[in-house]
């Protein structure tokens, strides 16, 4: 029978987190996520932490994690303790796969992304546009060996987590209640490393919130789909599972999510009153109503309206 993950409340205290990615200024998508995690860990009076994911180092852009700090200054979107850059937690990342590895759950992946729509294709499974490809399993080897330690750290594979069979995730989000997801049928074994050396978004968030101790995840509605293979992440590494929130998406006019792929621009921070005006337009976005609209209302005022306004239980209505 699969588990209900209720994590129980921290002992120590609430700790939040922001996480973007130095592919570009902040967007709209963006701010809101910023906003309410910043929000949530106010009213919650926990700390908000700042981690740059920059490990997807060809898609970042020089001096774009550095326009992010001063775009969150500029909206009084304060973190308490040092931004850390996943670019320099590599070392972290290497010692949770080899340690994965010796639980016999990691194996090799030669597959290209080609070959495994082929093969998808070739047992009549199509999958729709902007949706990922459930993992058909062709490297998976009958009983998986442990490997080297120095072989997991080997360019030119991929490094898979091999799945238990049955795996049905439940999980239960403060804004949109419970949720589930058959990670077999709907994923498949998924990719920890790539074949060209990068660790993956989903071994290095779930290290990372684990190791800065974060409580509570406050994210958009983009990364729901992620929360059961990090939660399975945290349950084999021996994490505890944090708290999960997904924010709606602010999406463009065509309904597809503000990104820099979708070309989304980025917001006008250059002076307290184009920040003040961004921080209403994402408030408005998670549903705060009736907060200061005068043209002498500081930021930080403002901040202190939308801080005791925060209501999770508005996000998904």
């Amino acid at each position: 029978m699969p588990n209900l993950k209720n994590p129980s409340p921290p002992a120590d205290g609430y700790r939040g987190r922001f996480a973007p990615s130095p592919t570009g200024p902040l967007h709209a998508g963006s701010l809101v996520a910023a906003l309410g995690s910043w929000l949530d860990a106010r009213q919650n009076q926990g700390e908000w932490l700042l981690r740059i994911e920059d490990l997807d180092t060809p898609r970042c852009i020089p001096g774009a994690d550095q326009e992010i700090l001063r775009q969150l200054i500029a909206c009084g979107l304060s973190w308490d303790e040092e931004p850390t850059w996943q670019s320099k937690r590599q070392e972290r990342y290497k010692r949770a796969l080899e340690r994965l590895n010796r639980l016999q759950i990691v194996y090799p992946c030669t597959c290209s992304r080609q070959s495994i729509a082929n093969t998808l294709e070739a047992r009549g499974v199509i999958t729709p546009r902007n949706q990922e490809m459930v993992y058909p399993g062709t490297c998976r080897p009958q009983e998986i060996p442990t490997y080297n330690d120095e072989s997991v750290l080997l360019d030119g594979v991929a490094w898979r987590l091999a799945l238990p069979p049955g795996l049905s995730l439940h999980f239960e989000d403060l804004a949109l209640g419970k949720q589930s997801q058959d990670l077999n049928r709907e994923v498949g074994d998924f990719v920890l490393r790539r074949r060209d050396g990068v660790f993956t978004y989903q071994l290095a968030v779930v290290v990372d919130d684990a190791e800065q101790g974060i409580t509570h995840i406050v994210r958009g509605a983009d990364l729901l789909n992620n929360t059961a293979r990090q939660i399975h992440l945290q349950d084999v590494l021996g994490y505890s599972t944090p708290n999960y929130l997904h924010l709606p998406l602010v999406l463009d006019e065509h309904g597809e999510k503000l990104s820099k792929q979708t070309l989304a621009s980025g917001i006008q921070t250059e002076n307290a009153q184009q920040a003040l005006q961004e921080l209403r337009k994402a408030a408005g976005h998670l549903g705060l109503r009736d907060l200061p609209d005068g043209k002498d209302t500081s930021i930080a005022e403002w901040l202190l309206a939308a801080t005791q306004a925060w209501n999770r239980k508005i996000i998904s209505s």
